[in-house]
């Protein structure tokens, strides 16, 4: 595809049939869900229709920022390449300071994208992750449901986090991995200890398998419904209707996505 001379994609690649989302997702379980309609805000599904009929060139995409931070092996690559790329690696191997993927979707019609970016959970990258926590719009704390202990750790990993954000900016949530090795009554335990979690942390809980991929779909296509809902509910605050949909442009290259962060580092770090 080519490029052209500000490093733009000027025609994005056909948004595949699997991330289109016409109905508005469910959310995993009400008794940890700040959400729990059962649609589109009124004013957000008009805003789309109105967008979606102007059939305006897809030169640009509205994009949110996601963060995925958590305890070293408790699933956050592997949960990502499910959505991904549908892949699930056996051999593991330890993200070496951040890493990202972009993900494509039509909601209601209008495009959008997930900036989708995966922390290293080792301490020592601790300072280069943080540095990418900035400007999220949604922050994912990833506990291992096989290992209670990283479910104590999301309390930190959150707090880290928030404190490069505005609390009112982003979505959280608490992501339980691995449910595949707990027996029905393990799971049942673990669930409830991550509600309880949820609640305290005011984030959404979803518990889900990479390898078997269970509710993985399901919780992205949620993240994204309610990224993607925001921006329009802040466009229209704005008085800017017109421009959802367009917004922050997909770079195609890697070093624009982590040139800010990069200095930060240096300023941090050094």
């Amino acid at each position: 595809m080519s490029v052209n001379n500000n490093g733009m994609l000027p025609f994005p690649p056909p948004i595949s049939k699997d991330r289109v989302i016409w109905v508005f997702p469910k959310c995993y379980t009400p008794e940890a869900s700040l959400q729990l309609k059962q649609d589109w805000e009124p004013q957000a599904k008009a805003s789309c229709q109105d967008r979606a009929s102007r059939h305006q060139p897809w030169d640009r995409q509205k994009m949110s920022k996601v963060v995925v931070v958590g305890d070293l092996n408790v699933g956050k690559t592997c949960l990502i390449n499910r959505f991904c790329k549908d892949v699930f690696e056996r051999d593991y191997k330890a993200t070496i300071g951040v890493d990202f993927e972009i993900e494509r979707f039509e909601m209601s019609g209008v495009p959008f994208s997930l900036q989708i970016w995966d922390t290293a959970g080792q301490e020592k990258f601790k300072c280069i992750a943080s540095a990418y926590y900035r400007g999220a719009q949604v922050i994912i704390t990833v506990f291992d449901m096989a290992d209670i202990k990283s479910l104590d750790h999301t309390r930190q990993w959150l707090e880290e986090a928030m404190r490069e954000n505005k609390p009112e900016s982003c979505f959280i949530f608490l992501v339980g991995t691995k449910s595949d090795l707990l027996s029905s009554e393990e799971r049942r335990r673990t669930e409830k200890d991550a509600v309880k979690m949820a609640t305290e942390m005011k984030a959404e809980f979803w518990a889900v398998s990479s390898k078997t991929g269970e509710h993985v779909q399901g919780f992205f296509f949620r993240v994204a419904a309610l990224a993607f809902e925001n921006c329009i509910l802040n466009d229209l605050e704005k008085g800017t209707p017109a421009t959802i949909g367009l917004g922050d442009s997909i770079r195609s290259e890697r070093a624009n996505l982590e040139a800010a962060a990069a200095q930060d580092v240096k300023t941090r770090c050094c």
